[in-house]
């Protein structure tokens, strides 16, 4: 057993501490040695009122929509920060649903990032090795 003078808000106890093996340690005695005197201006905590009722959850967010800039051109962002590591698609280029555009590496991790709908790519805003935010736009699609 090891004892210990511990102080925590002003009050000084004497910890008795035995040593286990591995990473648990029991605690065997707490003796408060001195106890400090309440504050002149102490009050007393407020009566604990009544639960109120529950308010209900919100409901779950849809899932993030393709970003349309008008005239349908749709804007395909980045989802994080990162760096491009290929591009797949090329201006011009018709893309379905679904369909990879480029890999975006994150946190040593390759993301691939997809089309949200049919159409043609009207341009690709980054290259291999680019580095972007979130929200820098990636491809647009029309």
């Amino acid at each position: 057993m090891k004892k210990y003078n511990v102080t925590v808000n002003g009050a000084s106890y004497q910890v008795e501490v035995e040593e286990a093996g591995g990473m648990h340690a029991a605690l065997q005695a707490v003796h408060p040695q001195h106890q400090p005197a309440a504050p002149a201006q102490f009050k007393a905590p407020p009566a604990v009122q009544p639960a109120q009722a529950a308010k209900p959850a919100k409901p779950a967010q849809p899932a993030k929509q393709p970003v349309s800039a008008g005239e349908g051109l749709i804007l395909v962002d980045s989802p994080m920060p990162g760096r491009i590591l290929s591009v797949w698609v090329e201006p011009g280029q018709d893309i379905r649903d679904g369909e990879p555009l480029l890999v975006l590496e994150a946190m040593k991790m390759e993301n691939e990032i997809y089309s949200p709908a049919d159409g043609v790519v009207e341009s690709v805003m980054v290259n291999k090795g680019d580095s972007v935010n979130s929200g820098d736009i990636l491809v647009t699609i029309k």
